[in-house]
């Protein structure tokens, strides 16, 4: 299921956010909304990818956001040869909340 920026910014509520890293060095979003995850896509139904962290939260200013986690999927197990887990073994990380732009301070 998908969610555009637009639906978004017109929520009437704020909405937790998820930061996906994937292989670290692409990052994708989803979003919790009516009960479900949600990938953020732009007005083309295009998912949203960033190249960094900081360039993931830069565009993503200024939304309804409620909380941010960065989430991260662990290739531990993989690199020492144990077997693959039967659960998640995604780290989650929560992050400060983003605020709206403010011009900076002089």
């Amino acid at each position: 299921m998908k969610i555009s920026v637009a639906r978004l910014r017109a929520a009437a509520a704020p909405c937790p956010l998820t930061i996906h890293s994937l292989d670290g060095a692409l990052y994708h979003v989803t979003v919790a909304w009516e009960g479900a995850q949600r990938v953020l896509v732009d007005d083309d139904h295009r998912p949203l990818r960033y190249r960094s962290l900081q360039a993931a939260r830069e565009a993503l200013r200024g939304l309804p956001v409620a909380s941010v986690t960065l989430s991260q999927r662990s290739a531990y197990d993989e690199m020492i040869g144990q077997p693959p887990r039967e659960g998640s073994n995604a780290l989650a990380l929560p992050l400060a909340a983003m605020a709206p732009a403010d011009p900076p301070e002089a």
